[in-house]
């Protein structure tokens, strides 16, 4: 498997992604979000389902987003997930969703972190999730 430093998703707006006018509603930008980096950790090997198995599960912890422009139904979209930076128990990912033409239309930073599946009490990540990161040379968050 060959380590990529972000993850690219193609994503088209279904109805169900839309207000009454035809405009995503906003919370959903953070659904495509989350998609995108579960996708982007399936491609480094990592399954949630394994994972969860393992008692392990990510939450989000803080995020930042800015709204720029509208995205509408049908409209084809590609949502962007980029590692920043990773501590131990945590991943800050860089954000964007873009439309097919280019334009940016979301962005921002979501920090996740690792924690147990029954505490919730924060978790190192995988050793081998810390190895492809570190092979990445992401730096570390505080």
């Amino acid at each position: 498997m060959s380590l990529a430093s972000e993850f690219r998703l193609p994503v088209r707006v279904y109805i169900e992604d839309t207000d009454a006018g035809g405009i995503v509603y906003y919370v959903n930008y953070l659904k495509f979000m989350e998609r995108a980096r579960t996708e982007w950790l399936r491609q480094l090997g990592h399954e949630q389902r394994d994972l969860m198995q393992l008692g392990l599960v990510f939450v989000v912890h803080s995020l930042d987003v800015r709204y720029r422009r509208s995205a509408h139904l049908d409209q084809r979209l590609e949502v962007l997930a980029r590692v920043q930076a990773f501590s131990p128990a945590s991943l800050m990912f860089q954000q964007e969703i873009r439309s097919q033409g280019g334009d940016l239309l979301v962005d921002g930073q979501v920090k996740v972190a690792a924690v147990d599946a029954d505490s919730r009490r924060p978790r190192r990540l995988p050793a081998d999730l810390c190895a492809q990161l570190q092979q990445l040379s992401y730096s570390s968050v505080q």
